[in-house]
């Protein structure tokens, strides 16, 4: 969902000049040339994957509401979080690919995990490719972003606290703003400005659906709707018991929490609010590759390479490692594509948390 919540601007000295760099044409044609053959969606790799997510996640799920061991439990929902995290993250696939290559796809990953987690697949797809949008980027037009580097230090802990709420807003949103807001044309307009994407950025609005998307998204968003009811109606009444359901309210919070930090260090959050160049944009953004391992776990489906991904979108996320091998190769120590990767999670929010400390000189906003 777009949050609502205000974040202040620490005071600057200088500005981050992000939106001044000039695109690197020797990188920007490796990473095009490098990786040609590397296009195509591997259709079974897909499935395999989201499936063993889905299988781990729920059966984790299930093992931590039944296991009456306390650590056992907790063991369980970690496992369970990792793996519907996993799921979860899929949605950015969706979000990019060519559905012919994948039919039937985006059905599948909405009836496994989109309409179970209530983050089907609208909320992402129409916002998130604004986000890659070469004069949105890093605007006050970008959904997915904000200065946070450029803000005062008590915006980050915000910022992640605040998303543990986020399956409480859910299924405040399906279960009530979705039945409410066929009452009212005016009432269903702000819940989709405003409620209906999976934003940072507090002035973003979206647009109304139309056509064969609006279709899909009023079925999306009906099983959506039953889904929030029954659930709230099963705790409710008992049958779902009170245990289990703070347990998936637990898992659920915790995948949100993860998917947060990750956004916390996916860019380094220090453009004002001007166009950036494709280079800017690159550097402004965050690869963590090998040999770190746990990004594998934080930023699953090929989250660790988003950098790269941001010069090269249209890649599959099984294609983005081997894409890195090859561009890290053949480019020299002083291109900026070596600049934008990191050696892991601590070191990230490290420089983030710094970086709000920092004197500057621009009011608060």
């Amino acid at each position: 969902m777009n949050t609502t919540m205000s974040l202040d601007r620490a005071p600057v000295t200088a500005a981050p000049a992000t939106g001044r760099i000039a695109d690197d044409k020797a990188m920007l044609r490796a990473a095009a040339e490098l990786t040609r053959d590397l296009v195509q969606p591997r259709p079974r790799l897909y499935w395999a994957d989201l499936i063993a997510s889905a299988v781990v996640g729920y059966g984790a799920l299930v093992m931590a509401i039944m296991s009456t061991s306390t650590a056992l439990s907790v063991v369980a929902g970690i496992v369970a979080m990792l793996g519907l995290y996993r799921g979860l993250s899929f949605i950015h696939e969706v979000s990019h690919m060519k559905h012919a290559l994948l039919p039937g796809f985006r059905k599948g990953w909405d009836a496994l995990v989109g309409v179970p987690m209530l983050t089907p697949s609208f909320m992402y797809e129409g916002v998130h490719n604004l986000h890659h949008a070469k004069t949105r980027y890093g605007t006050a037009e970008d959904p997915e972003y904000l200065p946070l580097a450029l803000m005062k230090p008590w915006t980050l802990p915000l910022f992640i606290v605040i998303s543990a709420l986020a399956p409480i807003a859910l299924i405040f949103r399906y279960a009530v703003l979705s039945p409410l807001s066929l009452l009212s044309p005016r009432f269903r307009a702000m819940v989709v400005e405003r409620y209906s994407a999976l934003a940072i950025n507090p002035r973003f609005r979206r647009r109304m659906p139309e056509s064969d998307f609006a279709r899909q998204w009023n079925r999306i968003e009906m099983a959506a709707s039953l889904w929030a009811i029954t659930l709230v109606t099963l705790a409710a009444t008992g049958v779902l018991p009170l245990r289990a359901f703070l347990i998936i309210l637990g898992v659920a919070s915790g995948v949100a929490v993860v998917n947060q930090v990750r956004t916390l260090v996916a860019h380094l959050w220090e453009n004002e609010g001007e166009p950036m160049s494709v280079t800017a944009q690159y550097l402004d953004t965050v690869n963590v590759p090998p040999p770190a391992l746990l990004p594998a776990l934080w930023a699953p489906v090929g989250l660790r390479y988003h950098a790269l991904h941001h010069l090269l979108p249209g890649l599959p996320y099984h294609s983005l490692g081997e894409a890195h091998r090859r561009i890290s190769a053949a480019l020299d120590g002083a291109s900026p594509y070596h600049k934008a990767s990191y050696p892991g999670l601590p070191g990230l929010v490290l420089k983030i948390g710094q970086s709000t400390m920092m004197p500057r000189n621009r009011s608060p906003i």
